[in-house]
């Protein structure tokens, strides 16, 4: 995490166990509340973990539509306490408050998310007006890559391997983006397992790389709606859940030709859409 903040503070607690009670301490997964504002106008609260915040905020954006690339963005302003550093973009770190940050375009957006002013860290989609506004701008997916179906159940264990947080609270949801042959490229947390996609997305956008177009995008947890539509919109053809699809998630990555895998658990899972990517 960038936060100059523990993500995962520790507490007194009183446990239970064998009949008796103890106090020990216990890590904690930190959520606050990010306002978003879009050229100075608030347009958003999200309960996150904190750190990452740019990732997560540019991530988000681009899952709205509101911006294409990096080059969209002209500035981003964030408190100093976040300790948020990013070359690919301008960043002013001392003139707003903390869990504050505000983005300016370089031009004004196509079109303005229209969602409610509150959304919670469980769901990525809370506000949307409606289903069919969530999948505008969503196009096919490409061919993609070719994946062995017998790497996929390690891939998971490298998400694990990758989340510190989580290994001190079991409390953190990951999102893990991988090479075709099972190479990490970039892993994140957070209390909101879209978030965590959010913050991924992000980070390759800043770094030039999106569409992922021949990644396989591996989360914990299941495989809402949200997750599909948002790594739809980042062109991450092959998607990997270790919870359940919800119906609406693979009706949305049939459409849209994603390979979604779920119930990702030991040397098991299920294909619900384009199987032929796995080999």
């Amino acid at each position: 995490m960038s936060r100059t903040r523990p993500a995962a503070p520790e507490l007194r607690v009183k446990r239970w166990a064998a009949g008796k009670w103890s106090e020990s301490p216990d890590a904690v997964v930190m959520e606050e509340p990010l306002q978003l504002l879009l050229d100075g106008e608030p347009l958003s609260v999200v309960m996150r973990t904190p750190g990452n915040d740019i990732e997560l905020t540019i991530g988000l954006l681009y899952a709205e539509g509101v911006i294409q690339s990096a080059k969209d963005v002209k500035a981003v302003r964030i408190s100093a306490e976040a300790g948020e550093r990013e070359s690919a973009i301008d960043v002013d770190s001392s003139v707003v408050e903390s869990n504050v940050i505000d983005v300016h375009l370089a031009r004004p957006p196509d079109r303005r998310p229209e969602r409610s002013m509150l959304a919670s860290s469980a769901c990525g989609v809370c506000g949307a007006v409606m289903i069919e506004d969530l999948r505008r701008g969503l196009s096919p997916l490409g061919e993609g890559p070719r994946v062995q179906a017998s790497l996929l159940p390690g891939l998971v264990d490298a998400l694990r391997a990758g989340q510190g947080v989580f290994e001190r609270t079991g409390g953190l949801h990951g999102a893990g983006l991988f090479t075709a042959a099972g190479e990490l490229l970039c892993v994140r947390e957070d209390v909101g397992r879209h978030n965590a996609l959010d913050k991924v997305a992000g980070r390759r956008l800043l770094d030039g790389k999106l569409p992922a177009s021949e990644s396989v995008l591996v989360v914990s947890g299941r495989a809402g709606y949200e997750i599909v539509q948002k790594s739809i919109a980042a062109g991450m053809p092959v998607l990997a859940a270790v919870g359940a699809p919800s119906s609406l998630a693979v009706a949305l990555a049939r459409e849209f030709h994603q390979t979604l895998v779920g119930f990702l658990r030991g040397d098991r899972f299920n294909v619900y859409s384009a199987p032929e990517r796995l080999t």
